[in-house]
């Protein structure tokens, strides 16, 4: 959850607006305008929620007012029914270095504790709706966090993950002992957590933190193109297969199964289910209605 980019430690600033790309996208959310990020909706049928962070000279460092918006389209695009899928991405430079240390600095345990700080953050793995990061650039600390609360994770060719929270005389607060270790496995996670060490896109595909490596420039396009196969497909038994799939790192080989096996049962309930095995006896693209 930590910044931890040195040379651009210098240039973080108080969390405040940064209306230079404001504009560049097209405004969501009816509570009006977002001054940390950008939010529209992507894809041909405009079925993917696009959201990308906005703190350019921060190099996306992540404030608790950003993560509030993050949190708000993240409930407009939940309740949003043309949306099936979900992309939070940063910029080419960093999807988001770290968390914003300067917010951190002179707070208590007292004030952490008590206020369960950075408990709303969780908000992004939580979405019943699939979410897709695509990290370009520095995911480190709390960036990488984020990108590990996202349900499926493509880099650029030049992206690099690391947890350097150590560094900084601290641990991982929003997830990364526990996601990084269940991605990678003990050694590894260990090895970052404990060094700060960062790895590199190619390192995490081969660990399994990432599942796809694209040129910087193809990433985003890429993400949105896996977001609108998504959402071609029922959202209803979408949002089913991802409750079975987080299951298994929650419960044993058994117990994973019967609640896989109540949700395959569960799936004969909706029309859904019935319109895709009849498209494929009747050899046609099944026309879901997510329900």
């Amino acid at each position: 959850m930590a910044f931890i980019c040195r040379n651009a430690a210098l240039l973080l600033k108080p969390c405040r607006a940064a209306p230079a790309l404001l504009s560049a996208g097209r405004l969501y959310s009816s509570g009006g305008q977002y001054e940390y990020i950008l939010v529209e909706k992507r894809g041909e049928k405009n079925n993917v929620g696009f959201i990308q962070l906005n703190r350019p000279k921060a190099l996306n460092a992540l404030c608790d007012g950003l993560m509030k918006e993050v949190g708000r389209a993240l409930d407009d695009f939940e309740v949003d029914a043309d949306v099936g899928a979900i992309v939070i991405t940063g910029s080419d430079r960093a999807f988001a270095a770290g968390a914003d240390i300067k917010e951190m600095q002179n707070r208590t345990f007292q004030e952490c504790y008590g206020g369960n700080f950075l408990a709303h953050w969780n908000r992004v793995s939580t979405v019943r709706k699939p979410v897709i990061a695509a990290v370009n650039g520095f995911a480190l600390g709390g960036g990488c966090e984020l990108a590990m609360m996202c349900d499926i994770i493509y880099a650029g060719e030049k992206a690099q993950f690391g947890q350097p929270e150590i560094l900084l005389g601290t641990i991982p607060g929003a997830g990364g002992t526990q996601r990084l270790t269940r991605a990678v496995g003990k050694s590894l996670a260990m090895e970052m957590v404990l060094t700060g060490d960062r790895i590199n896109a190619q390192e995490a595909k081969q660990s399994g933190l990432v599942s796809k490596v694209y040129p910087v420039d193809q990433l985003v396009s890429e993400a949105v193109k896996c977001g609108e196969k998504i959402a071609s497909n029922s959202k209803l038994v979408s949002a089913m297969a991802k409750e079975a799939v987080n299951a298994a790192f929650e419960l044993t080989l058994a117990e994973g199964n019967r609640l896989e096996k109540r949700l395959f049962h569960a799936t004969f309930a909706t029309d859904d289910r019935k319109e895709g095995m009849t498209a494929f006896v009747e050899k046609r693209k099944a026309s879901f209605q997510d329900n």
